[in-house]
């Protein structure tokens, strides 16, 4: 006769052979990233073009070979000296020319090629670092547009901006596209974790009333988003028009102050924090673009930090009031 202990040693056997359930997928956490130019990327990765770029000053390649440099790119190339490619945070962004979709790496900016990096980089870096959760950044970025006219949100009445449309739309694309695109994450829910704004330089030079309505247009620009995909408290960082650094004249200290006053709006409540970008700014002597103030002369270590910065910004909000889609 078998004893209880024996059956009761055997039932655990077996129960231990049986296969456990399917964990749920964690829920793909994305991420819409919008504004002008400089969202696009002009942080130069490498001499492309070697008669160019100020023989080399302010690239990602020098910066990552600079000892002085520490440990602050040491994660942006393997032991071979390739540029590291993630397995955990992907990146989508439509340029005029091509579409630009995979793993993040260097190369999602405006240009041909991957010798460009925009604040995305760093900032996929930063969120990639912060969760076990897949991430994707969907960027909308088109150079030359102001909040004023061509981002103008719903609220702000008059026209709505074409390109506040095309920044939705190309979301909805880009959801849509999840299962052919990136088949890895189609059983993945998509939870919209976070709105990264970064913008400001053609309402800064554009008629005076953009300057004097950007505040409460770009309140509205927010309470919009969040309104159109249905997430009342979607964290949203504001990066500041640092271009320049102190150096900067009135136009665009006046956006940067209009930038700041939307954040601490109390319409947004909490879940908005603005990131203040003027100590990223570096000599044009010591950057690839030297004639190019509008896009911090090219230098990546500009970008690079921005998205840096962007990237904590938005983990706080996250640490703070976890988001709920």
């Amino acid at each position: 006769m078998l004893t209880f202990g024996f059956r009761l040693v055997v039932v655990c056997t077996l129960l231990s052979q049986l296969p456990l359930p399917a964990a749920d997928p964690l829920p793909l956490r994305v991420y819409l990233l919008a504004g002008q130019s400089n969202m696009e990327g002009q942080g130069v990765v490498d001499l492309v073009h070697p008669q160019y770029y100020n023989s080399g000053k302010g690239t990602l390649l020098r910066l990552s070979e600079d000892p002085a440099s520490g440990d602050r790119y040491r994660h942006v190339r393997d032991d071979a000296g390739n540029w590291t490619v993630r397995d955990d945070v992907w990146c989508r962004y439509r340029t005029a020319r091509e579409l630009k979709r995979g793993p993040l790496s260097i190369g999602f900016a405006v240009y041909e090629g991957r010798h460009h990096i925009g604040p995305e980089y760093q900032f996929g870096n930063v969120i990639g670092d912060a969760t076990d959760a897949p991430v994707l950044l969907i960027k909308t970025a088109w150079g030359g547009k102001s909040l004023f006219a061509d981002f103008r949100p719903p609220t702000s009445g008059g026209e709505t901006g074409p390109f506040y449309k095309q920044m939705l739309a190309e979301y909805r694309e880009a959801i849509a596209a999840i299962p052919d695109e990136f088949p890895e994450l189609r059983d993945n829910p998509v939870q919209l974790a976070g709105f990264v704004w970064f913008q400001g330089w053609n309402d800064a030079f554009g008629p005076e009333a953009a300057r004097e309505e950007y505040e409460q247009n770009l309140v509205n620009l927010i309470l919009d988003v969040r309104k159109e995909f249905e997430v009342p408290n979607l964290p949203a960082v504001i990066g500041e028009l640092g271009n320049d650094g102190d150096r900067a004249g009135a136009n665009v200290k006046q956006i940067r102050k209009a930038q700041a006053a939307a954040a601490a709006r109390s319409e947004l409540g909490p879940h908005v924090r603005f990131v203040s970008t003027t100590d990223f700014a570096r000599p044009a002597d010591q950057s690839p673009n030297v004639t190019h103030g509008h896009h911090w002369y090219g230098n990546a270590e500009s970008y690079f930090l921005i998205g840096d910065a962007l990237g904590h910004a938005m983990q706080t909000l996250h640490e703070k009031a976890p988001q709920q889609r």
